[in-house]
């Protein structure tokens, strides 16, 4: 049961409705982690922005989700890991073995990739003071100056989500619980 009022378009403040009628439309119904957001509708709405800058990074999209799951992972945020493996292997197109690795915070088979996520990992895990060993490796793996700002642009939009959901003990909407997990955090 979620600790804070998961909001309907109903229920929800005048603010928020805007963004969740949105993610109704878009999406069919409305994830949890927008109703628990829709709370404080300046958080729903800086989801919302970001989510949108996120999407213009010059990072893929399959590596976009790679950053979210890795940091979904770290933060031990049940739900953000099923929303992320939804969009991972439905959209970005990852493959079963890369975002079960993801899932199960082991080596991605992908190189690449890899050095992605060991970035993504050592952004979160150092509060981004990333090794030079890392950094060159994510660089020499063909990532820029660029890509390494876009990947914690990418954590902390994750840290708001992540945060929030384990706040907020959201629960899974059933339209994403085919890809559930759990944390062992």
């Amino acid at each position: 049961m979620a600790r804070v009022t998961l909001h309907t378009l109903q229920t929800a403040p005048e603010a928020a409705k805007p963004f969740l009628e949105n993610a109704q439309k878009n999406s069919g119904f409305i994830p949890n982690l927008l109703a628990v957001l829709a709370n404080a509708p300046v958080a729903l709405e800086m989801y919302v922005t970001v989510s949108a800058l996120n999407g213009k990074a010059e990072l893929s999209l399959a590596e976009r989700e790679v950053v979210q799951l890795i940091a979904a992972t770290n933060h031990g945020c049940d739900f953000c890991v099923a929303g992320h493996t939804a969009v991972a292997l439905n959209k970005a197109k990852l493959s079963d073995e890369v975002v079960g690795a993801l899932r199960g915070q082991t080596a991605i088979p992908e190189v690449k990739l890899e050095a992605l996520a060991a970035f993504a990992r050592e952004v979160i895990a150092t509060r981004g003071n990333v090794s030079e060993q890392t950094y060159g490796a994510f660089k020499t793996a063909g990532y820029t100056e660029g890509n390494a700002l876009e990947v914690i642009l990418g954590v902390s939009l994750a840290t708001l989500c992540n945060f929030a959901n384990v706040f907020a003990k959201t629960p899974l909407n059933p339209e994403l619980s085919r890809y559930s997990w759990q944390s062992d955090k």
